[in-house]
């Protein structure tokens, strides 16, 4: 009903997401005041699918994901007290959207995020361990009080004002695609990783760590990525990890789907960043400076560099 919607407009980033997208708006349908999906030039039916469920659709071109939201914030008339970040192969569970609609009105001024709980299901398992239940994500947050991190990869909402506050009910990330298409997508993840601890090490970017400690959950992780694991040997920290997601944190519990995920994300993904940030030193070692450096990166990695 219109009286349950709340000033809330969510912004999804899309590139052929036929899939998902239905999925995701009808997720928050009833719920936000606004739908805004910015499209990133698909060759599928996705703005038409945004379009017939009442979705404003932008479209722009993709340099990676913070960029995409920042220009999102910068050019949608967003009207509304709030913004939600809405990946389009997630959705909210209607116990959340019902958390939402009794608690966001009540919040006071001085509140100006809002944490909310992931669950990731992997070939439709949900993984319950491994250090990946729940994730804690800031999520929504009041307009002006919050954007993205400047980063390549792992960015998140940080807010300039303000506190947050965490609601107990989930959100969830459940992508119906192949296993290829994981593969391939953990490929690009990993150029991008590489890119933000190449730009840590010779300052390359605006991609310093800017998390504060009251961000919790994702600022401890960060802090521990960058001043332990990445102060690890090469290879040898992908090992660490896994053994300490898999066996310590309780992986095996997932079962044979389970170890897949943790294997391949927790092991084969942070082994495959760490050989693209070895193939990178090979291609930058003789650079004269900075710009030949972003510029041999640029070649190598496909990818347009500032």
């Amino acid at each position: 009903m219109m009286s349950s919607v709340l000033d809330i407009s969510v912004i999804i980033l899309t590139y052929n997401e036929s899939l998902h997208i239905a999925r995701a708006i009808e997720s928050v349908s009833g719920l936000a005041k606004r739908v805004f999906v910015i499209d990133a030039h698909s060759s599928d039916d996705t703005a038409a699918i945004a379009k017939s469920l009442g979705a404003h659709v932008y479209v722009n071109a993709w340099i990676n994901y913070s960029r995409q939201f920042q220009w999102a914030l910068e050019h949608c008339p967003i009207d509304t007290q709030w913004v939600l970040r809405l990946d389009a192969d997630e959705y909210l569970e209607p116990e959340l959207t019902a958390e939402i609609r009794a608690k966001l009105p009540l919040l006071p001024l001085t509140v100006t995020g809002v944490i909310l709980k992931r669950k990731y299901i992997f070939l439709n398992k949900l993984i319950r361990h491994g250090d990946r239940y729940p994730l804690l994500l800031l999520r929504l947050w009041r307009v002006g009080a919050g954007g993205l991190e400047p980063r390549w990869m792992d960015e998140h909402v940080i807010l300039s004002r303000g506190k947050s506050v965490v609601f107990e009910h989930f959100f969830v990330d459940h992508n119906l695609r192949s296993v290829s298409w994981f593969i391939d997508k953990h490929n690009k993840y990993a150029s991008r990783e590489m890119l933000d601890i190449l730009g840590e090490k010779y300052g390359l970017f605006e991609n310093k760590s800017v998390l504060p400690k009251e961000t919790g959950q994702v600022y401890w992780r960060r802090f521990l990525k960058l001043h332990l694991y990445n102060k690890l040997p090469v290879f040898v920290r992908p090992i660490f990890y896994f053994i300490y997601r898999y066996f310590f944190r309780l992986g095996f519990l997932d079962g044979a789907v389970g170890f897949a995920y943790h294997f391949m994300q927790g092991f084969w993904y942070r082994a495959l960043v760490d050989l693209k940030c070895l193939e990178a030193e090979l291609v930058i070692r003789d650079a004269k400076d900075k710009s030949e450096i972003i510029s041999r990166l640029s070649a190598l990695t496909g990818l347009s560099l500032p």
